[in-house]
């Protein structure tokens, strides 16, 4: 058990090492492709990528939901702000129920009743 519990710390420190270095080398990027994108389409995408992390931090996120904020991001930056609305908007509210149905699961025990 205490090398399971290893094993998800290191790799949560891989990760964060890894999207912090990412995120570095995205600034000109960004820039570019920021300017395409509306004020509701990236306010949209931010968003999402709150409500995702939510999620992710209860390791309870739904199959497709970062694929969705994914082809939002593309949408926005090739300057198809109401699809990447739409994606973005899909995106926060699987998130926003994956957590939902994490708390639901967390408080009904259904289990075998004795």
């Amino acid at each position: 058990m205490k090398t399971r519990f290893h094993v998800k710390l290191l790799s949560t420190a891989l990760l964060s090492l890894w999207l912090t270095g990412g995120c570095a080398g995205q600034s000109a990027k960004s820039e570019t492709a920021a300017s395409k994108a509306s004020p509701e389409a990236t306010a949209a995408i931010a968003n999402a990528s709150d409500a995702i992390a939510i999620a992710n931090s209860n390791d309870w996120i739904w199959r497709d939901t970062e694929s969705f904020l994914d082809k939002a991001k593309e949408a926005a930056a090739a300057g198809e702000n109401a699809k990447a609305i739409s994606l973005a908007n899909t995106a926060q509210f699987q998130a926003e129920a994956a957590v939902e149905q994490y708390n639901y699961e967390k408080t009904h025990q259904r289990g075998l009743r004795r």
